[in-house]
């Protein structure tokens, strides 16, 4: 009698290893597709328990999503400076800036508290640098954050009035959890963003996080807001639970550059 061999047929390594990987990038896993094609190419699995290399894939896969969280969250947050770093801030130039504040600050326990900050001083000093290190910090956290420069920002939000959109975009301001506004009062406010930035300020007030920086002393930022009723309202919201970083001194451009010749 004639029998019928049943075995399956063998699919050979390099197949399955072809289809594991197809699987894993059609499922999103591509943190893990990138650990397994790593782990194809080396020998150090074969040393590893099954559950041990299905860990290792584990925390490939979240090493990955979280980088590409941050990655994203960087994008999104539209920062001045693309290299702008809290280690490698510069306290050896004469400018008056504390490293222990800067660490402290750098912990982010003042955004989780919602607390404002406010670094002044001359032009070139390195306000911007210094919020969008904080805001890059603040990223890595997972924290949503923008960086906006204030004269930009208030005549988007003239136009998005004029469109019939300023809730749609006042909305997109309140969700972020740390907001960058670099350059307030370097120009004087006019009626429509005095009311702009009160309802800014309402919207975050003991909430979320605003970093202002600003060319001009926290004292002269009354008379900058123009109009007394509203400059009380939004000084009474954010001066009281403010940090400051006062910079003093020469521009740090003018200095590196006199270094450097």
């Amino acid at each position: 009698m004639e029998t019928t061999d049943k075995t399956s047929p063998v699919i050979p390594e390099k197949d399955r290893n072809a289809v594991s990987m197809d699987l894993l990038h059609r499922m999103r896993l591509h943190g893990m597709a990138a650990a397994f094609a790593e782990s194809l190419q080396a020998t150090f699995a074969e040393t590893m328990t099954p559950d041990s290399f299905l860990n290792w894939l584990l925390s490939r896969e979240w090493d990955y999503r979280v980088a590409r969280n941050i990655e994203r969250l960087v994008k999104s947050a539209c920062f001045r400076y693309n290299d702008a770093s809290v280690a490698q801030i510069d306290y050896t130039l004469p400018r008056g800036l504390d490293r222990n504040q800067m660490e402290r600050l750098a912990s982010l326990e003042f955004i989780r508290k919602g607390d404002n900050l406010f670094i002044t001083g001359y032009s070139g000093t390195g306000k911007s640098y210094l919020a969008t290190a904080l805001g890059y910090e603040a990223c890595k956290a997972g924290m949503k954050v923008l960086y906006a420069n204030a004269t930009k920002l208030m005549g988007s939000l003239k136009i998005a009035k004029n469109k019939g959109i300023i809730d749609t975009e006042l909305k997109k301001l309140e969700k972020t959890q740390l907001l960058i506004l670099d350059d307030l009062f370097l120009v004087p406010l006019d009626a429509k963003e005095r009311a702009h930035l009160m309802e800014i300020i309402e919207d975050r007030h003991g909430r979320k996080s605003i970093i202002i920086t600003s060319q001009l002393p926290v004292a002269d930022w009354y008379e900058a807001i123009g109009d007394p009723t509203v400059a009380d309202a939004i000084l009474d919201r954010i001066v009281h639970t403010a940090h400051r970083i006062e910079l003093t001194g020469e521009s740090v451009r003018k200095i590196k550059a006199a270094k450097r010749k």
